[in-house]
């Protein structure tokens, strides 16, 4: 979401009206649950056949939605591998490794994994297009990456007997954040063209959810899914909730408050995520879990806050 902020110029009003708090507090609260919704998808089901039928309906949603905006949708062959681009990296290997990383992590954690985008998405825009990085994010990035080692610490190191699957599980959730990244490059790149973000996602989302059909016919899996409250509760929110709403919701904070304070919404749905996990799932709240959470946190919002100065590396 966070290269969205491209297309938007920047706002700087100086308090929030209700409209404002209510717009990010939905999109908080929608990403906070998803993981939760995550961890319901995840079990008998594939996790490619679950994210293929999560943007099946997704891209019907969103096709409508462009539809009804008088969205541009005809698009020349070439612009069209954009979007395949777009929809292999944004719209489905990034969540299908989610979807393994969350079978043995725990929904909260897989939130504070994905919270590192802002870091990332600095970084490759470094390596990819050449962009001025600071040493102030360098130190975000590094607080931030201790943090997780310390959120991860009792998961890898339970009981003090070195468990490998956890480490398995945070090595998917780290590739899946760096899918998401280089599809934010992607999406950049697509702005950068002149292509609407509502078009680039809808056919993104189509050819997501192709790309998920395709490999699930290549591994004989089976498209059943089980028509349990649970799993289809959770289908619906993660499509619905989690991929349209929020989506619409942030855009439209994006024009209203300006990139730098909605970006404020990726700290904060972890610490939901987090308490979801603790009702639902009896996350455990030890001091290198505290400890690590406020790395984290301390740094995204230093890489998010706004610099006087860029002093490159």
């Amino acid at each position: 979401m966070t290269s969205l902020s491209a297309t938007l110029p920047p706002r700087d009003d100086s308090g929030l009206g209700p409209a404002d708090l209510g717009l990010y507090g939905l999109t908080v609260l929608a990403w906070g649950f998803s993981w939760y919704a995550i961890k319901l998808q995840v079990g008998e089901v594939p996790p490619e056949v679950s994210v293929f039928w999560r943007f099946v309906l997704a891209s019907g949603v969103t096709m409508a939605w462009a539809l009804a905006r008088g969205a541009r949708l005809r698009f020349p062959v070439t612009t069209h591998l954009r979007f395949a681009a777009l929809g292999a990296l944004l719209f489905s290997t990034n969540f299908m490794l989610f979807y393994y990383g969350g079978r043995t992590v725990p929904s909260g954690l897989l939130s504070v994994i994905f919270s590192l985008t802002s870091i990332f998405n600095i970084v490759l825009g470094f390596l990819i297009f050449g962009q001025t990085i600071s040493r102030r994010v360098l130190v975000g990035a590094a607080l931030g990456f201790v943090g997780v080692a310390l959120l991860f610490r009792p998961q890898v190191m339970g009981g003090g007997d070195f468990d490998a699957s956890a480490l398995v599980g945070l090595g998917f959730c780290i590739a899946g954040t760096l899918s998401f990244c280089l599809g934010n490059m992607v999406s950049a790149s697509n702005q950068r063209s002149g292509i609407p973000v509502v078009s680039a996602s809808a056919w993104g989302m189509v050819y997501g959810a192709a790309l998920m059909g395709l490999v699930s016919l290549a591994r004989g899996d089976s498209f059943a899914v089980p028509l349990t409250a649970s799993y289809l509760g959770g289908l619906v929110y993660l499509a619905i909730v989690a991929s349209v709403i929020a989506f619409a919701c942030y855009l439209t904070l994006l024009g209203r408050i300006g990139s730098a304070r909605a970006g404020y919404a990726t700290v904060m749905f972890p610490i939901a995520a987090l308490l979801v996990s603790t009702v639902m799932e009896g996350f455990t709240w030890g001091p290198d879990a505290l400890a690590g959470l406020g790395f984290v946190l301390a740094g995204n919002l230093l890489v998010l806050r706004r610099g006087r100065t860029r002093l490159p590396v």
